[in-house]
């Protein structure tokens, strides 16, 4: 670190040699086209050159087919889109009845509660008229009624008689809907590019669409699709699934080149289940509702009540689009070529009598990466003009410890104890490679890096007339003083091209003596 007030004014360069040789020459330029041409293939296979926007979309579904089944106590139903559509299941989403519970000829009036929702009685004092919960099908009258042979329940004011059956049947009495199909509409856009696009591609025509069925091998553009193939899609069973219900995902994809010749927009789908099927693994199982149809009978109203099991469908739609941005393509070559711009820094340990030459890491910590080369340590004047200095004012220089607590927060890299964590892997460096006293704790540390005199006779030295009166100034400057003495004392004159590392516990040590008033550090 420099000691003078004007280092900013400085202006340091390299000097440049050229070497005439073919071999060296056809090996620069053979690892410059390599790393040119690797640049290149990685920026067209990614798109790296392209600006990006995430799409915005719309969907909505239209079901078709008929279905005939026969129900017990109820006889033949017919079943087209109005019945087994259901009620809305919410945005991008469709619902196909699949299975049913029938509760035919109910009536308002008093009967018995079914078990378990019903409690079990003995006499009305075991009844609370009035009562009910969010499992009762009905009131409680506060009368204690015949429920079977062997059992009474409290008697409700309900729908009677109460449905019962608990399990859908088996085989599904829809089990047909797979032959049903759904007509997907997506509109898209992208606000970036002022993009839009739908799934009904421009070249479909009116006739196609009549006799075209998603295919993933043979239509796979196709945006009607059958049941059953969906369900096939999503690697299920629809047999099986339409029994007690469950939700499929379709999934529609836009990835889009937006690039002239280049351009290329167009869906794809995938599909899969999305809740649990195993009945023996969750509480609820499937997907159900109920709904009723209302009829007169002798100026009685009934309905007969449905319990629907059937497979949800939620259409879910992802996409990006990218199109050439020179500002993109800038930035990209920009950064792959600073990856390749090498960093070399010289650290030194205080148990160790050399110093080490290390290529800096964004990954690992600067504690545990290995050197490239370990160079003896070499004085410059700065460090004897330091040593005369303290000579000469009589100073003791026997090492006396001093008192320097570890931190109660001390990284893991950290093996002094006195260092302070960072999430920048250059600044996670330890004083040691094996645990034992910090170098903040000795009292040459105290002499040679943090004594005002020494600090203040080192600036005078260098700039005669410079002013040090008190102020953020003079603390800067005795902060960047003391840097400079403890790297000329550990490290002395570096390797060349190469920037010495000071640690975490030195750095904060000097800090915590010339503190900066805003709390921020540039060094």
């Amino acid at each position: 670190m420099p000691c003078k007030l004007l280092n900013l004014c400085e202006y340091e360069t390299h000097k440049l040699v050229r070497i005439q040789s073919v071999r060296l020459g056809s090996l620069k330029w053979t690892f410059n086209g390599v790393i040119l041409m690797f640049i290149c293939i990685m920026m067209l296979w990614n798109k790296e050159y392209q600006e990006h926007d995430y799409v915005v979309s719309s969907v909505t579904a239209k079901v078709k087919g008929v279905a005939l089944t026969s129900l017990p106590d109820v006889g033949d139903i017919v079943w087209d889109v109005v019945d087994y559509s259901g009620p809305s299941q919410g945005k991008n989403s469709f619902f196909v009845v699949t299975n049913v519970i029938v509760t035919k000829k109910q009536r308002q009036g008093k009967c018995p509660e079914v078990p378990p929702y019903g409690k079990v009685c003995r006499t009305d004092e075991d009844c609370v008229k009035g009562f009910w919960n969010q499992h009762s099908h009905g009131v409680q009258t506060g009368a204690c009624v015949k429920f079977d042979v062997t059992r009474k329940t409290c008697e409700v004011s309900a729908w009677c008689p109460i449905e019962s059956k608990k399990k859908p049947p088996k085989p599904a009495l829809l089990a047909s809907a797979e032959n049903f199909t759904v007509l997907i509409k997506n509109n898209i856009r992208f606000p970036n590019f002022n993009f839009m696009r739908r799934n009904i591609l421009p070249e479909m025509t009116e006739s196609y669409l009549k006799r075209c069925q998603f295919n993933r091998h043979t239509d796979s553009s196709c945006p009607i699709f059958r049941l059953g193939d969906i369900v096939k899609e999503a690697k299920e069973n629809f047999s099986e699934m339409a029994v007690e219900g469950g939700v499929i995902g379709i999934q529609i994809k836009w990835d889009c080149n937006l690039d002239g010749f280049l351009r290329n927009c167009l869906p794809k789908y995938s599909f899969r289940r999305l809740d649990e099927k195993e009945s023996n693994r969750t509480l609820y199982p499937g997907l159900n509702f109920r709904f009723a149809r209302y009829q007169t009978e002798k100026d009685v109203e009934e309905r007969t009540l449905f319990k629907a099991f059937g497979i949800r469908f939620d259409v879910m739609v992802f996409g990006e689009a990218g199109k050439f941005s020179i500002i993109q393509l800038i930035i990209f070559i920009g950064s792959t070529l600073s990856y390749y711009t090498l960093c070399i820094l010289c650290v030194s340990f205080v148990d160790e009598n050399h110093i080490r030459v290390v290529k800096k890491s964004h990954k690992k910590s600067l504690q545990e990466v290995k050197p490239i080369s370990v160079h003896p340590c070499k004085d410059d004047t700065g460090h004897l003009s330091a040593m005369v200095g303290v000579l000469q004012k009589g100073n003791n220089i026997i090492d006396k410890p001093s008192q320097v607590l570890p931190r109660a927060n001390r990284p893991a890299w950290c093996l002094c104890g006195c260092c302070l964590p960072s999430t920048h892997p250059q600044e996670q460096l330890c004083c040691r490679q094996s645990i034992g006293r910090c170098i903040t704790t000795s009292s040459l540390f105290e002499q040679l890096v943090l004594s005002r005199p020494l600090l203040e006779a080192v600036l005078l030295y260098r700039e005669p007339l410079s002013d040090l009166t008190e102020g953020e100034q003079r603390i800067a400057a005795l902060r960047n003083c003391s840097y400079r003495q403890y790297i000329s004392w550990r490290i002395g004159a570096p390797p060349r091209e190469s920037i010495p590392v000071m640690p975490s516990c030195s750095v904060w040590r000097i800090r915590e003596e010339y503190p900066s008033q805003e709390g921020e550090y540039t060094v």
